[in-house]
C-alpha cells in the first residue's frame, strides 16, 4: 500500500478513537453509498454526524480541511442523504464535520471542525429539499 494511504488510514482510525473518547457513538466506518464513501458515521446527542478526515503531512502545501472542496462537500452531501434514506432517518438531525490531521516529524496534530459546511434549503426535487 502506498504511504499516503497508510497516512490517510492512520488517520481515520485516530479520528475514531478521538471521537470514542469524546462520547461519540461510531455508527459505521467507510460507508459505500452510490456518490462516494464517507469515511466515519458517528451519533452524538441525537444528532448523526458524517464526518470527513483528512490528513497531510506538514510538508504539503494545502492544508488538510482544504481537499474538502465544493465537490466533495456535494458527493458527502448526496451519500449522506443515501443514508438517512436507506436507515429511516430523516427526521433526525444531521451536520458534516471534518477531521483534520496534521503530521511533522511523527508528531500528529489534529482539529475537529464541527458543523464544517451546511447545505440551504432551495430546490424541491431531492429528498430534502438541498440547494445542491
Amino acid at each position: 500500500m502506498a504511504e499516503h494511504n497508510d497516512l490517510g488510514k492512520e488517520g481515520e482510525t485516530r479520528a475514531v478513537l478521538y471521537l470514542l473518547l469524546t462520547g461519540y457513538h461510531i455508527l459505521e466506518c467507510n460507508w459505500h453509498g452510490m456518490e462516494c464513501e464517507i469515511d466515519i458515521i458517528a451519533e452524538y446527542y441525537g444528532e448523526i454526524v458524517f464526518v470527513e478526515v483528512k490528513t497531510r503531512t506538514f510538508y504539503e502545501d494545502v492544508k488538510p480541511e482544504e481537499a474538502v472542496n465544493t465537490n466533495r462537500m456535494y458527493r458527502m452531501s448526496r451519500a449522506a442523504e443515501e443514508y438517512l434514506s436507506t436507515y429511516r432517518l430523516q427526521e433526525k438531525p444531521f451536520r458534516f464535520d471534518v477531521i483534520a490531521n496534521t503530521v511533522q516529524d511523527g508528531t500528529w496534530k489534529m482539529r475537529h471542525i464541527k458543523y464544517a459546511f451546511f447545505l440551504k434549503p432551495k430546490r424541491k426535487d431531492n429528498l430534502f429539499g438541498w440547494d445542491l
